[in-house]
Formats: C-alpha cells, structure tokens, sequence
C-alpha cells in the first residue's frame, strides 16, 4: 500500500522544531530533517478505500427512492374545511 510522501516543506517544518527543542544545536541539520522525513512518512494518512460496487450501488438507489412520508395524508386532512359547531344561546 503506497502512501503519500511529505512535501519539503512539511519536513522543513518539522526538522525545525525538532531543531528548537533541542536548543538550537549547530551541525545537525541533516539528523533533524532525517529525522522529521521518518516521523512525518510513518504518520502519513493512509488512503482512503474505494466503496465497493454493492455499497455503490446501495447508496445509488437511496437517492433515487422517494422518501416514505405521511405528507399527502397530511395535506387533505388540511384541506378540508371544518365545520363550525352551532352554539346554543341557553
């Protein structure tokens, strides 16, 4: 399985740190960007697997299905007028 390498800069980045944290050392360019070129490539996100066709297939027919709602039952019982109860004057 093949990962994505760091950019020079990422390294560049992280050897410098590495370089602060230790003080500042003179001589040790090389060991810190060795250093940061292996930590950043083992750290490096793994890539992302292709769905299957099934699970392709499955997500293709939920979008097209309708979705299984009450709204038509709901709109007549809205569109039906009510009737106005009669009082009686008592």
């Amino acid at each position: 399985m093949s990962t994505a390498a760091p950019t020079e800069a990422q390294i560049a980045e992280a050897a410098y740190f590495l370089w602060l944290n230790e003080g500042c050392p003179e001589g040790k360019q090389a060991l810190h960007w060795a250093e940061a070129s292996a930590s950043l490539s083992d750290a490096a996100p793994k890539p992302k697997r292709k769905p299957t066709a099934k699970k392709a297939v499955a997500k293709a027919k939920a979008a097209t299905e309708k979705p299984k709602t009450k709204a038509k039952t709901a709109e007549k019982k809205a569109s039906k007028p009510r009737k106005a109860k009669a009082k009686s004057a008592g």
